[in-house]
Order: C-alpha cells, then sequence, then structure tokens
C-alpha cells in the first residue's frame, strides 16, 4: 500500500497548442493537509480537474493510494475513495439539508441502484446524514430547504456533502471564496474538524486560511510545482516570493 494519497507524476495538459500544465510531479502523503496555490492563471483549477477526472491528462499520471486513476470517469474515482467540492456551489437546492446529506451517504452504504428500499426505512443512512448534520453545525436547519440557506451555509453544506461519502481523500476547491472574515474563520474550523484522519488537498487564494490550515503548501506557476515545503518555509522561499512579486500580490499569512 501506497504512503502517498496523491501521487502526479510529470502530469501534463494540453488545449489544443496551448500546455496548461507543463510537467506537474507532487505527492501528498496520506493523512496530511496540502494546499496549492498560486498566481492567477497558474493551472491550480486545471490540476484539481486532472486529480478528479473531470479532465484526462495529455500525459504523466495521476495515482490514487497507489494506483493509477488517469482515464477513469469522476464517479469512478470517487467510489474509490476521492472526493471534491467546487468552486461555484453543487447543491440540490429544493431538497432540504438532511435530505442533502441523506443522498450523499446511500451509495457508501451499499445502496447504489436500490430501488426497492423506502428512503425513510433506511436506519443507517439516517444516522449517517444526522452525524454529518451535527458536524457541519446545521441541525437547525435540518428541515431548511437547501437553496434558502445562506451563502457560508450552503458552502458548509457542500462540505457535509462531500465527507459524507466516506471517502479518505478531500479536495476542496476555494472553500472560502466569497465569505466575510469571521465566515472564513468557521469554514477554516469546520475543515479542520471534518479532514481529521483525512488526506485534504485545497486551493485557495486566502493566504490566512491556506497558513492557518496546510501542514504543506505546494506552489504552481505556469502549469508547474515550483516548491513544495511547510508555511514557514513557503512565505520564506526566494522563487515563491519573486513568483508572487513579477506582476502578483506578495505571499502573506
Amino acid at each position: 500500500m501506497s504512503a502517498h494519497s496523491i501521487e502526479l507524476k510529470d502530469v501534463r495538459k494540453q488545449f489544443g497548442k496551448s500546455e496548461i500544465i507543463r510537467g506537474a510531479s507532487l505527492k501528498v502523503p496520506k493523512g496530511e493537509r496540502y494546499a496549492i496555490i498560486g498566481p492567477n492563471g497558474a493551472g491550480k483549477s486545471t490540476l484539481f480537474n486532472l486529480i478528479s477526472g473531470r479532465f484526462p491528462v495529455t500525459s504523466g499520471d495521476v495515482l490514487l493510494n497507489g494506483r493509477s486513476i488517469s482515464g477513469l470517469k469522476p464517479f469512478e474515482i470517487n467510489r474509490l475513495g476521492l472526493s471534491r467540492s467546487f468552486q461555484i456551489t453543487n447543491i440540490f437546492h429544493r431538497l432540504t439539508v438532511y435530505e442533502n446529506l441523506r443522498c450523499a451517504v446511500l451509495w457508501s452504504l451499499g445502496y447504489k441502484y436500490s430501488f426497492w428500499h423506502r428512503l425513510n426505512g433506511l436506519k443507517d443512512a439516517h444516522e449517517k446524514a444526522e452525524a454529518v448534520l451535527e458536524q457541519i453545525r446545521l441541525k437547525r436547519r435540518r428541515e431548511t430547504a437547501a437553496g434558502l440557506l445562506t451563502y457560508a451555509e450552503q458552502r458548509a453544506l457542500e462540505i457535509g456533502i462531500t465527507i459524507a461519502g466516506g471517502a479518505d481523500v478531500i479536495l476542496l476547491d476555494e472553500p472560502t471564496a466569497g465569505m466575510s472574515r469571521s465566515e472564513s474563520d468557521a469554514a477554516v474550523e469546520l475543515i479542520r474538524k471534518v479532514t481529521v484522519g483525512k488526506t485534504l488537498l485545497m486551493v485557495e487564494h486566502d493566504m490566512s486560511v491556506v497558513f492557518g490550515l496546510a501542514d504543506k503548501i505546494a506552489v504552481v506557476v505556469y502549469g508547474e510545482v515550483i516548491a513544495c515545503d511547510t508555511p514557514a518555509r513557503i512565505r520564506g522561499n526566494a522563487k515563491v516570493q519573486e513568483a508572487y512579486l513579477g506582476g502578483h500580490a506578495p505571499v502573506e499569512g
């Protein structure tokens, strides 16, 4: 069994003649929290889409727990234990908060395409959904339609949906985007709590979130990982400072 949850081996991605990812390599050990940062247009979201199977790699390989997942569809990768959120909130707006979470736990409990079970009779699905509801602190909003939640609550629900299936590897794409400072602080505490014992890889622009959550930070510039180290070392890395100061914001945190 591999010691790394995610491994990128010289991954490249071209769209037409444009090479967006140019030989990215990265190893994310099991149980650690990694953040991907970089200037706008560096290829961070593309890298996320390659890992989660939304885009096929042009060359190189992506491994999940030591197994190549290049060429697999997103749902196949999800069933191997990787779950992700998106920049744009992805929830069922007309279902209640509880119903959103119950939908998320069904496959992991083995119900799959089971049309003969009555949802209200699935005790294990009910208990697991309730447990996640408690974790994300939305118990009081249990019967509220998800579309009526505040923006921060919807993001919390999406994080709940992401972890509800029991995946060991969690990808979060800008989880605090659009939040106020107090909302962002609450989101950081939530993410820290729900990812205990799991591997976390996130893309995030808010440096206070990155430096507050990540064990290691990978810096992507022009489709390459130019540095991967502890937050303290990344902050003082000359190559990183040059990449951000070359027409971009300095690295702070």
